[in-house]
């Protein structure tokens, strides 16, 4: 795949275009009703800063916890934004998350902090719409990194590539680990950083995240949604 190739499925996704289009509504809705440029740059840095340690949160102890199966309202969520991406990584329908999953989090992440910093201001509305812009263009980027990650493009970038080495090992190695996306800063921190030379053993668990047949029995809500419960590898089911 061409990097004009990349850009353009990229581009094909309705999440990527609602993203595109909320950023704008709330960046007319900033110049329409500004902060000024202080709370603005603080509001923008605050939530840049966020981002990845929110995503680090959610995708370490909600999307990789073993408890969100087990209950049936919250089984086909799990389900559809991850628990189909390890099961088969490349599986490009699902590659990217659910808006109405996604959207409240963003929201949740960066409107309360740009309504708090411009409040400082006397103008919280500027100060949220500067911080929620912030977040939608940030998840546009991180979805074009994943987009790098999963699709068959090799970047020509070192950092890039280096993204997609820790992402992969993620998907295809040890599923505890390596969670950041475009950053790692987090993983270094809480100590869940690695290198598959650290690792030598493959997770058991790479492509199911715990939901074995074993699991299934006691808790079918996922198993029923998904016809049964995939084993192995994903390019190797079916031989």
């Amino acid at each position: 795949m061409t990097f004009r190739e990349l850009v353009v499925a990229y581009f094909q996704y309705p999440a990527i275009i609602a993203y595109l289009l909320l950023s704008a509504v709330a960046i007319g809705v900033f110049l329409w009703n500004p902060a000024p440029v202080v709370p603005t740059a603080v509001a923008i840095g605050v939530a840049m800063f966020i981002y990845p340690l929110v995503w680090y949160v959610l995708h370490r102890w909600v999307l990789h916890s073993r408890w969100m199966f087990k209950v049936p309202m919250l089984a086909a969520t799990w389900k559809r934004i991850h628990y189909d991406h390890h099961q088969d990584p490349n599986h490009l329908e699902v590659l990217f998350g659910a808006l109405h999953t996604t959207l409240p989090t963003i929201g949740a992440a960066t409107l309360p902090i740009g309504w708090a910093i411009g409040s400082i201001w006397d103008a919280p509305v500027g100060g949220a719409m500067a911080a929620f812009a912030t977040g939608l263009l940030t998840t546009c980027f991180y979805e074009f990194v994943h987009c790098i990650q999963h699709l068959a493009y090799k970047p020509k970038a070192k950092f890039l590539a280096e993204m997609k080495k820790r992402h992969m090992a993620h998907h295809f190695h040890d599923e505890n680990g390596n969670y950041g996306i475009t950053t790692f800063l987090w993983d270094r921190l809480f100590g869940t950083f690695y290198d598959r030379s650290e690792r030598p053993a493959k997770s058991p668990t790479v492509f199911n995240l715990g939901y074995t047949p074993e699991v299934a029995e006691r808790y079918p809500h996922v198993a029923r949604l998904s016809g049964g419960v995939a084993t192995g590898h994903p390019r190797r089911r079916g031989e």
